[in-house]
């Protein structure tokens, strides 16, 4: 159970658990890791919304909590359906410890198909 939902900034969100564990999570990690209906196919578990799919720049509008076990984020795309678990919150956790190979943050915007630079 988380002991401090601590919103740092539009851009992070720090968490720390009752047994002292610290998680600080990018927005755009909680973005891209959403498990509702329109970011993971209902019937085969496969992800609809991948790596660099959410651009850097996403911004958690708001935040709530959803009972006693889980907090739904509002972001700046719009969306606003996932529904975080403290469980899976906890699995998701970037620190050095529990996710050593780190995040690989993606692009500030993703261009959209059919465009490009010269």
């Amino acid at each position: 159970m988380p002991k401090l939902v601590k919103r740092v900034s539009p851009k992070q969100t720090d968490i720390t658990w009752n047994d002292g564990h610290f998680s600080s999570y990018p927005s755009w990690y909680l973005r891209e890791s959403c498990m509702c209906a329109e970011c993971v196919e209902e019937f085969t578990g496969k992800r609809k919304v991948g790596h660099g799919d959410i651009p850097s720049s996403v911004e958690r509008t708001d935040i709530s909590p959803v009972g006693n076990y889980a907090l739904n984020f509002g972001w700046s795309d719009g969306h606003r359906t996932g529904i975080y678990t403290f469980e899976y919150l906890r699995k998701l956790c970037p620190c050095p410890r529990c996710r050593p190979e780190g995040l690989q943050e993606p692009p500030e915007t993703i261009p959209k198909p059919g465009l490009f630079e010269v």
